[in-house]
């Protein structure tokens, strides 16, 4: 007889298992599954053990030589592959190091502004020339700043 709590009585006095609890049937097809596992994580350095034995790898070194320096011989299974380079460049930085990366992006945003703003200048009110609206009211500003330098100018040579 099952204790109280555990079942519950449905619609038409069917018993219903609260989620979660199974049959003993269930229980036992998991315990089959779990040992399963287990014996196939503890069987399986014995079945592929046979790799793990091998011959270690041959040992491949590379090595840069410069002018007529010889190519060191390899010992037993050792394999030296030997890159030659001339003499003059057995003290120098390497040429990857040497150059310097392309600044990505161009230019910075300031520069390009400045440039739009001279460029423009010319059509801005306040530019005296005579492209663009109002560009004769910059003239009386601009013949005071001329005036201005030269003033200046004359007063560096020591003139009156």
């Amino acid at each position: 007889m099952p204790r109280r709590g555990v079942w519950k009585k449905a619609a038409g006095n069917r018993a219903i298992r609260p989620a979660g609890q199974g049959t003993n049937k269930d229980y036992g097809s998991m315990r089959l599954l779990t040992a399963l596992s287990l014996a196939a994580v503890a069987l399986a350095p014995l079945i592929f053990g046979g790799a793990a034995h091998a011959e270690p790898p041959q040992k491949i070194f590379n090595l840069v030589v410069y002018g007529d320096d010889p190519c060191p011989k390899g010992e037993g299974d050792e394999i030296i592959v030997c890159a030659r380079k001339p003499e003059s460049e057995r003290y120098r930085i390497p040429k990857k190091l040497r150059e310097k990366p392309e600044p990505a992006g161009g230019p910075g945003w300031g520069s390009q502004v400045a440039t739009m703003e001279q460029v423009q200048r010319q059509t801005l009110p306040g530019s005296c020339s005579a492209i663009g609206s109002n560009g004769f009211t910059g003239c009386t500003a601009k013949a005071l700043e001329q005036w201005f330098a030269e003033r200046r100018m004359q007063e560096s040579k020591g003139e009156p």
